[in-house]
């Protein structure tokens, strides 16, 4: 099945060299898509989104119920890459008192006081709830990488290849201790194009009700483009495993990247097998009687 071929095709393997030019960011994702034209596939692409949504608000009543599972969605990107919209249009089936998004920022001064994953393990979700990192701790080996002078408070010694093993090593066992302990991670590196984000910048410059989206800082960072691109190649190289793999998601039209992360998202949660927790006679004895007194009134 073509669904399935293409949901594959954006995972990373776990130990494999990660190019990220080898990695479409439009609609090249297989040959068999050019059989199609663009509505075709946005057609098929808002069926799906849909049936995943569906399928993902199903999931989540269980997910809840259950308390046994949480779910960690991580969200990593250039500027301009779709982070909020992909939230928004996805998980908008979602009941929102299972779901909690954290977007992080500059890391305060308390947060510099600690090791670098403790203001993410802060807003870890608790069982039976999703959890959305807009930006995650992974930028401590992204934008960190890039401007080491962000480090904030170390012990002296070299900032070299060693010492961002060493991060990669800290998050691999991070992640592998939520796993073992009921967390599924899911971790999306939205991919736009150079040339997409610098029109998203220009709608933002264009259009009066988007100027509020624009940040000089964000095209600060552009310039640092390269730099960036080979910061998340090695990251992906290094932090995608199988307890948590990364998916890279073609980005330059936001419908097919919403519908391919909806995909991955509802095929995950689905494979936990979740089920109702079953009931125990003595449970069961006092809703036959919750209902024998409500049919008495």
């Amino acid at each position: 099945m073509i669904r399935n071929k293409i949901l594959k095709a954006i995972r990373v393997k776990p130990g494999s060299k990660v190019r990220l030019d080898d990695y479409d960011s439009g609609l090249d994702i297989l040959p068999e898509l050019k059989e199609f034209d663009k509505d075709d596939l946005k057609a098929m692409a808002s069926e799906m989104l849909e049936e995943n949504r569906a399928e993902l608000a199903e999931m989540q009543e269980l997910l809840y119920a259950s308390d046994v599972h949480s779910v960690l969605i991580v969200l990593q990107a250039m500027d301009a890459a779709g982070k909020d919209g992909t939230i928004k249009h996805v998980m908008s089936g979602v009941n929102p008192q299972g779901c909690q998004v954290f977007a992080f920022k500059k890391p305060s001064a308390e947060d510099l006081d600690h090791n670098f994953l403790w203001r993410y393990m802060k807003a870890l979700p608790e069982r039976g709830r999703i959890g959305i990192f807009n930006r995650s701790y992974y930028e401590d080996v992204l934008v960190v990488k890039v401007h080491p002078e962000y480090l904030g408070k170390l012990p002296k010694g070299k900032v070299d290849g060693e010492f961002w093993e060493k991060r990669y090593d800290d998050i691999n066992r991070f992640e592998r201790h939520l796993v073992r302990n009921g967390t599924l991670i899911l971790k999306f590196f939205l991919n736009v194009s150079k040339k997409e984000q610098k029109r998203r910048f220009l709608e933002r410059l264009d259009k009066p009700e988007k100027h509020w989206k624009f940040s000089e800082a964000d095209l600060a960072e552009r310039g640092f483009w390269d730099d960036y691109r080979k910061a998340f190649e090695d990251c992906f190289s290094t932090t995608s495993t199988k307890w948590a793999p990364w998916h890279i998601i073609p980005a330059d039209h936001k419908w097919a990247a919403r519908a391919l992360i909806s995909g991955v998202i509802a095929r995950a949660v689905n494979d936990l097998d979740l089920k109702a927790p079953e009931l125990t006679a003595e449970r069961k004895k006092a809703l036959v009687a919750a209902r024998r007194k409500l049919m008495s009134e």
